[in-house]
């Protein structure tokens, strides 16, 4: 252990010291309390440094495992991070083929594979946690959509996300067409409107809007029917659906009563 002179002073001399060295001379020596004694008591701090290192000896082991334990996980997350780019490189080449497949619509070999090279379903399985992994669950859930397996298409579509706002904005339509294959209207509904105002643009937002509206009409919500048809004739005046919207609304007011 670590030795520190013994400073020699008696509790009354260091209180008399500390009084001294008062950083307010207008302060009255009694009234005077330091903020940091350990700054001015050599003694204390003496002992605080004593009590830290004994504190280290006593536990040497617990602290040498918590400091493997956090080498160990920086060591594993650099690990994975090289792994999992490697798992997505081969999980691309994995993927061209089942989507040459899917462009020119052989979906059975598109999901399944030719049995030489993987479908898009082992691809999503296989390369899960991936973007091979990730862009399969969205082709496979295009080509279930079209085959007619729409549970299948919703579970496919729910494990994609894109930050391309385009894509994922198609994504939740084409769950919304899903929902209202199988007679959901609502949750169809909730799908368009969330596709709708995924960065909201001129260009595909009127045309979610519009099956927004269909689906809720679909399932009696005419109001909400009324609301969507209203932001298109007022958000996107100049989109070529303003007609048809402005048509539909008046029919969806007449079956609300209004």
């Amino acid at each position: 252990m670590s030795k520190i002179p013994f400073t020699g002073k008696s509790q009354q001399a260091r209180q008399q010291q500390q009084r001294v060295v008062s950083s307010d001379p207008l302060q009255p020596a009694e009234a005077y309390n330091p903020e940091h004694p350990l700054l001015e008591d050599p003694d204390a701090l003496a002992l605080r440094l004593a009590e830290s290192e004994d504190f280290l000896r006593r536990n040497k082991n617990v602290l040498l495992g918590l400091l493997a334990v956090v080498v160990l996980a920086v060591a594993g997350g650099f690990g994975y991070y090289l792994w999992r780019g490697s798992q997505d490189t081969k999980g691309q080449a994995a993927l061209f083929q089942a989507v040459d497949y899917w462009e020119a619509d052989s979906l059975n070999k598109a999901l399944k594979g030719d049995g030489r090279n993987l479908g898009l379903e082992k691809v999503a399985a296989e390369y899960s946690g991936t973007d091979a992994g990730n862009l399969a669950n969205f082709y496979a859930g295009v080509a279930s959509l079209k085959k007619g397996e729409y549970k299948k298409a919703i579970d496919y579509l729910e494990d994609f996300s894109s930050d391309d706002y385009l894509v994922q904005a198609r994504a939740y339509a084409l769950l919304g067409d899903a929902h209202l294959e199988l007679n959901q209207p609502k949750e169809a509904a909730d799908f368009y409107n969330k596709a709708a105002n995924h960065n909201a643009n001129e260009f595909f937002s009127p045309g979610y809007l519009m099956k927004e509206a269909t689906a809720r009409e679909l399932a009696k919500d005419y109001d909400g029917a009324i609301a969507a048809y209203d932001k298109v004739i007022t958000d996107y005046a100049t989109a070529a659906e303003v007609t048809e919207a402005k048509e539909y609304k008046a029919r969806a007011e007449g079956l609300a009563g209004k």
